[in-house]
């Protein structure tokens, strides 16, 4: 099981980084997450220099592919030639946006009038591509998911891992990175979020 989290120049650490942490807290010898981007290594928009794991061209073949966001966002929609490179395809693959994530959704045809979820930010640039954004953290349709808010990203993260290792996978992945104390809380919160959207 292969997860890719789409990165680019300028990419928020949050959004990127605690979907790639808490996606690891799952421990199956088939389970790899991986870090695509478009070039070798990509510099956050607060400095950080990081190597990519994969390429983008690698990152349409996994079994589910996160995008994540990032203060470039909008150039990495109107770049034709970096938009060829993704092929997702939501008949085989999980697929979810984090924030202006839910920018190149709207490019690659897949929200097809879904509403979305993305930060306040970048709210208006989804509605002139057309989306309805909603006033919530997290929305799925299927095999499409969007999240919006920084620290909703492990919203997302949790739908991904309920979906292809189970809710009790998630819950004990939210539970080992949640605060002591209030982790309950956490679990039942993050499970909230997500479980209208999962399958029954």
């Amino acid at each position: 099981m292969h997860i890719a989290i789409l990165t680019f120049d300028a990419f928020n650490e949050l959004d990127s980084l605690i979907a790639l942490g808490l996606l690891n807290q799952v421990k199956q010898s088939d389970w790899r997450v991986s870090i695509a981007a478009p070039t070798t290594t990509i510099r956050s928009m607060n400095g950080v220099v990081m190597e990519r794991q994969i390429t983008l061209e690698q990152a349409t073949e996994a079994d589910a592919v996160l995008i994540g966001s990032g203060m470039k966002t909008r150039e990495v929609a109107a770049d034709e030639s970096l938009m060829s490179r993704l092929t997702l395809d939501p008949a085989r693959q999980l697929i979810g946006s984090q924030c202006s994530g839910a920018l190149l959704l709207a490019r690659l045809g897949l929200l097809d009038r879904l509403p979305v979820c993305t930060d306040l930010t970048t709210k208006p640039w989804v509605e002139e591509a057309g989306a309805q954004v909603l006033d919530q953290p997290f929305f799925a349709d299927g095999n499409i998911a969007s999240a919006g808010g920084c620290l909703a990203s492990h919203y997302l993260a949790a739908w991904v891992i309920a979906r292809l290792a189970g809710s009790e996978a998630a819950e004990s992945a939210i539970h080992y990175v949640a605060p002591v104390g209030e982790k309950q809380a956490y679990v039942e919160r993050a499970m909230t979020h997500i479980g209208p959207y999962l399958p029954d």
